[in-house]
């Protein structure tokens, strides 16, 4: 595995926790040395975070539940600051400056990636699937093969991509799904604009490492560098114990660890 200069720095990410694979984001963060983890439901939490993640999950429920809860304006406030944030799958949509397919009334979208994303590219959930797709320079820095597993649920692809914005992986359409596609032969799954990361796939549900490793390695150059950064008091910068406090058992890294297959 080849290691950075920011490898020494201890960070806090937060997984925005509204609905969705929050804990499975949550249970690879944990495999990760010197990452503290925490779900973020205020804006006490997300104030408190080097990095944010937004989870997969049904992109219309999480943006009426952050609606709901005061969060939008947080969240676009939080982007401001220049912070990284990952968003896979529904999160994509949520960074996306442009989007085709909502519903009826759209949806409240963060912004901030230059991207033109389909909402549900490709079909209903009947169409969920899986393949292996070629990794990029920016995972296999990290070790491992050559591909990684890149799985589709509902998964929204990028249509359109400003100057600013790097493809880290593409996926080739079948001939079916270039009918469908209107004569386009691929389109791209992964993008990455500075400190934004936006993944149509769901690597939270695999045992690759290696996306996350790739936020988490974006969160560390972004914050101070390593003799300067020390480990968050996460009960002072909260007011009160974190949501899942590392002491406890239930919320261990044994507890919460992945089995390799």
């Amino acid at each position: 595995m080849t290691t950075t200069s920011s490898a020494a720095c201890n960070v806090l990410v937060g997984v925005l926790a509204l609905q969705g694979s929050f804990r499975e984001h949550m249970t690879l963060l944990q495999r990760l040395p010197g990452v503290d983890v925490i779900e973020v439901r205020s804006k006490e939490e997300l104030a408190s975070v080097a990095g944010l993640i937004i989870p997969g999950g049904e992109s219309t429920t999480m943006a009426n539940i952050a609606e709901r809860w005061g969060l939008i304006p947080e969240l676009r406030g939080f982007a401001q600051t220049g912070k990284p944030i990952w968003g896979t799958c529904a999160g994509m949509i949520f960074l996306a400056e442009r989007a085709e397919g909502q519903k009826e009334g759209g949806q409240a979208l963060l912004g901030g990636l230059d991207i033109k994303v389909s909402r549900n590219f490709f079909g209903a959930q009947i169409n969920s699937f899986e393949t292996m797709l070629p990794a990029a320079p920016e995972i296999t820095q990290f070790g491992g093969e050559a591909q990684f597993r890149a799985m589709f649920i509902r998964a929204p692809a990028v249509l359109e991509m400003g100057p600013s914005v790097q493809a880290l992986a593409t996926y080739k359409l079948t001939e079916e799904e270039q009918q469908a596609a209107q004569g386009r032969s691929e389109v791209v799954v992964a993008v990455r604009s500075g400190v934004l990361l936006a993944t149509a796939f769901h690597p939270e549900l695999t045992t690759d490492t290696r996306w996350h490793q790739l936020f988490v390695d974006m969160v560390r150059k972004h914050t101070l560098e390593p003799q300067q950064q020390t480990t968050p008091d996460l009960q002072a910068i909260l007011g009160r114990p974190p949501n899942r406090p590392v002491d406890m058992p239930v919320y261990g890294k044994e507890h919460m660890r992945i089995e390799a297959l």
